[in-house]
């Protein structure tokens, strides 16, 4: 039997992770389960295949929670080291495929994870068992079959950034943008009445590189968002509390929340 489409939560958080290291507030003194985050990720499930977006450094936990075996391509948003220092951890995903694991993203992305990784893209890369890279370029659409992937290029402080947007056949539409302070006006045309939103949303304060709780929310009111899933969460955030203030097609998510399609959120 082929498997669902589905879109997991891998990880819902910011660079530090919740809890942080050393903190005693409110969120990372919690026992709930829903309030301990990893590093912000998703994964796609068509029926055909399997899509990893990002590939932080709680990789290896995310996939061990979430029992995934197979991955057929990764998706980089950008290369700040919250979202690329699991590259490692992809070896688990070649070990059983021949053909290079094809890591697409913006040619400044790629270039970064040459530069860090060197030693993967070498052509002496040989030994069986390490990862063999495949860099391509996001210059427009790519297609998996019958899932289209677009990418939408974000304002993120300085660095090239884009999220994605999602299309598959029966399915709605899903807009994924962890990491944004502002979206441009070329990129907005992708986002009209999306029917799943999936957006940055760091803290109440304002930020210089991330939106706020307020600028999430005002902006998935402008893009006419049916859905919406708040994520890349900051600790200071106490959503038990700020939930409450949401509309109902609003939810922060949590890691390991999961997606399926015709949508129907769980945990």
């Amino acid at each position: 039997m082929k498997p669902e489409t589905s879109l997991t939560f891998l990880g819902t958080s910011t660079s530090t992770g919740v809890p942080v290291i050393g903190c005693r507030c409110i969120t990372c003194c919690s026992n709930d389960p829903k309030l301990t985050r990893t590093r912000s990720s998703i994964h796609l499930q068509t029926p055909d295949f399997s899509i990893l977006v990002d590939s932080g450094p709680d990789l290896r936990e995310q996939a061990l929670r979430e029992n995934l075996a197979r991955v057929d391509a990764v998706l980089y948003t950008h290369a700040h080291l919250d979202h690329i220092t699991g590259f490692d951890e992809l070896r688990a995903f070649c070990w059983h495929r021949d053909a290079p694991l094809p890591l697409y993203g913006s040619a400044d992305c790629l270039a970064e994870l040459k530069r860090i990784f060197s030693w993967a893209f070498l052509p002496t890369n040989t030994y069986r068992g390490y990862i063999k890279p495949d860099p391509i370029e996001t210059t427009g659409p790519i297609q998996f079959g019958k899932l289209t992937v677009t990418p939408v290029p974000v304002i993120h402080g300085s660095m090239k950034t884009q999220g994605y947007r999602f299309d598959y056949p029966g399915t709605p539409s899903i807009a994924y943008l962890p990491d944004v302070k502002t979206i441009p006006s070329e990129s907005r045309p992708l986002l009209l009445d999306i029917p799943v939103l999936i957006i940055d949303a760091l803290h109440r304060r304002e930020h210089a590189t991330h939106m706020n709780l307020t600028e999430a929310l005002a902006t998935s009111e402008e893009l006419g968002a049916q859905q919406v899933y708040l994520t890349h969460l900051s600790h200071e955030l106490d959503v038990t509390e700020a939930q409450h203030e949401l509309p109902s097609h609003i939810q922060f998510a949590h890691d390991g929340l999961k997606l399926h399609f015709p949508l129907d959120a769980s945990v």
